[in-house]
């Protein structure tokens, strides 16, 4: 039960920050038309890349990579979910399910596909493919979680520094940005009730002037 309500906190704490996010880039952002389906089956395809799919040639599988984009995928899908015009509450507690379930999947790639078509034949964010995608990639909902928070806030941090008008500066001496993301978000305690303000410090700390 006790893993059932955390689930239920994080993901609609997550809406919630999706909600925030795609409101600082357009406040019309439910009346404008985006295509977050078409966003879900290319960043499926780039995905794959770094899974690696190419029989002709030796590829290892690059997961923290692969997780990431897992992560990008999940903002497209929560999208599409508040799209819905359901509840926040029946949003959060159908995908509270869908996500803690798994198939019997073994094979990365097909799972990846499932999710791929769901989203060009219906231009639906399959969660239990994501959930099949998650698992295979040894990631949990916490660790979901985790990076969500991460990755949302560095969304925020560029669109505040720049990321609309060309001026944002994506190399941080010498690291992208993702990379320094990925490193203070392991320093910091993503239990905290205000780990997303002090991540937001750490990267206005760490940025270039």
């Amino acid at each position: 039960m006790s893993d059932l309500l955390t689930a239920n906190n994080q993901i609609s704490q997550m809406l919630s920050m999706q909600d925030a996010m795609n409101s600082r880039v357009s406040e019309t952002w439910r009346d404008n038309g985006y295509e977050w389906y078409r966003a879900i089956w290319v960043e499926c395809a780039e995905m794959l890349d770094h899974h690696g799919w190419k029989w002709w040639k030796h590829q290892e599988i690059d997961v923290a990579q692969v997780q990431l984009e897992l992560v990008d995928i999940f903002h497209f899908g929560l999208s599409l979910r508040l799209m819905t015009g359901a509840s926040v509450a029946n949003i959060t507690e159908k995908l509270a399910n869908e996500l803690t379930q798994t198939t019997d999947e073994s094979d990365f790639k097909l799972a990846l596909e499932q999710l791929a078509s769901s989203a060009v034949t219906d231009k639906a964010f399959n969660a239990n493919a994501f959930a099949d995608c998650m698992h295979l990639m040894s990631m949990d909902l916490d660790e979901l979680f985790r990076q969500y928070v991460g990755k949302n806030t560095l969304n925020f941090f560029r669109q505040d520094h720049g990321y609309k008008d060309g001026s944002y500066i994506k190399i941080w001496h010498g690291e992208e940005d993702n990379e320094v993301l990925a490193r203070l978000v392991k320093q910091l305690d993503a239990s905290a009730s205000d780990f997303q303000q002090q991540l937001y410090n750490a990267l206005e700390q760490a940025y270039p002037n």
